[in-house]
């Protein structure tokens, strides 16, 4: 049985409660710049570009002995760095609630990544083994910050402002990556003005990013609050809400189980987010090794997702005022399956296409991901908030290995990346029908949570 807390509730007083929100937005405005320099852009034919020059003459590579086609160095890499925060997001979100002090263990976190992704500066070579051990490292972390950061939803707004609070946090996440991204285009396409090689300019775009993602941590870390907990848990054994590691992951799931509502929103989420993030972390190895589109033209096309990205998530925001958070997802995962379906069609060398796809990405992007974080922190039960986002991180990542590895596999025994993204369709197909099936508004009762008007 997980432990229940007393909570507070959102912030008392609006000027207070107001401003840890825009502390909260900070966070998406420093991490979100990883997600797009980093993982979207730079890191992936980056290095598999290192990759490549590490490899045999058969184009495989040998991490342990085991042989990995270089093209598909990158895919696995993300794989491992997902099973490593499936082991590590339950029990620092059980530690989370069972403390009360979440705000230092999201201070370890955002800066363990960041650290890891300033360190991408000494990626080069054929140190391909190095930029896989700092991808696992940040982005395991930053699958853990997110899910603390995420656990303060329910805390810091109040059921009728969660939808207008995540949308917003989205919009200032994707508003820092359009910003870093221009920055980025300008030192890359004119690394040579600068004194640079490419690779330089690369590594120093990877770097970047980590400096920009420790340094307005500090936002958040600032204005966040912890709330003070106690246990009142009846018929735990005495100092069993101590107990660390997996016996704690196991009275998570056994909680979990009460509310098999919730398990069926997460289960849904699992599938159509698997196919978002395949879609985030592959896309530009789809453009570059598939389209033959240059590193330019890719960065143009993430930056034009960004962009568009912050407009979709204000105004998904406001169709799930009118419609609800529900239908508007739904509504979403339509337009996803659309969208990658004509990716796959896409002729090769022809950028204005690309840059169709990119836009009917980017309206899509960041609505799907924000209320489906505002949905569920309608269906935590008081007083489990980091607990209960741990499981929604698992959903979040831990099936996200699933995607990464079929992409990469179905290029390991097809040579085609064509065959790859196609696959992905099917997530977005499942993930509406489970979704459509889950009752939100009983969900939202038996976690004993108060039923919004619209939802």
């Amino acid at each position: 049985m997980g432990t229940d807390t007393v909570r507070t509730g959102p912030a008392d007083g609006t000027a207070e409660r107001r401003r840890e929100q825009r502390g909260w937005y900070f966070y998406d405005w420093a991490c979100s710049v990883y997600s797009t320099s980093v993982l979207t852009v730079f890191l992936g034919p980056y290095l598999t570009s290192v990759a490549e020059n590490a490899a045999d003459a058969d184009g495989f590579v040998h991490p342990l002995g085991i042989p990995v086609r270089a093209g598909s160095f990158f895919a696995y890499s993300v794989s491992l760095s997902v099973i490593v925060a499936v082991l590590v997001m339950p029990l620092v979100g059980a530690a989370a609630d069972r403390s009360g002090r979440k705000k230092p263990l999201l201070a370890v976190a955002a800066y363990t990544g960041a650290a890891a992704t300033t360190a991408m500066f000494f990626l080069g070579g054929d140190r391909y083994l190095l930029g896989g051990v700092l991808l696992i490292v940040a982005n395991a972390a930053q699958s853990v910050a997110s899910m603390l950061y995420n656990s303060y939803l329910p805390q810091i707004a109040a059921p009728e402002e969660r939808d207008a609070v995540s949308s917003r946090g989205w919009a200032f996440g994707y508003a820092a990556g359009s910003l870093v991204l221009v920055v980025n285009l300008v030192l890359y396409t004119g690394h040579e003005s600068f004194g640079l090689t490419e690779s330089a300019a690369v590594r120093i775009c990877l770097a970047s990013a980590g400096l920009w993602w420790g340094g307005f941590a500090l936002v958040p870390l600032r204005r966040l609050r912890d709330r003070r907990v106690e246990s009142k848990t009846p018929g735990e054994a005495a100092g069993e809400a101590a107990v660390p590691g997996f016996r704690r992951l196991a009275a998570t799931i056994r909680d979990m189980r009460r509310h098999p509502l919730t398990l069926a929103f997460l289960l849904a989420y699992l599938v159509y987010n698997d196919g978002i993030q395949t879609v985030i972390s592959q896309a530009s190895i789809y453009g570059s090794e598939e389209l033959g589109l240059g590193q330019s033209t890719l960065i143009v096309a993430v930056l034009l997702v960004q962009v568009l990205a912050v407009a979709g998530a204000l105004g998904m925001g406001r169709l799930a005022r009118i419609y609800g958070a529900k239908r508007t997802i739904l509504g979403s995962l339509i337009a996803w399956t659309a969208t990658l379906a004509a990716g796959y069609f896409l002729p090769a060398g022809a950028p204005v296409w690309f840059f169709a796809l990119a836009a009917g990405i980017g309206l899509v992007l960041g609505g799907s991901q924000a209320l489906s974080r505002s949905l569920f922190s309608h269906l935590v039960p008081p007083g489990k908030e980091a607990e209960y986002f741990s499981a929604y991180e698992l959903s979040d990542r831990g099936m996200s290995w699933l995607g990464p590895l079929l992409f990469g596999f179905t290029y390991q025994l097809t040579g085609s990346y064509r065959d790859a993204i196609i696959s992905l369709v099917a997530f977005f197909v499942l993930g509406f029908l489970l979704l459509a099936r889950v009752p939100v508004r009983q969900a939202i009762s038996d976690a004993g949570n108060p039923v919004p008007e619209r939802i």
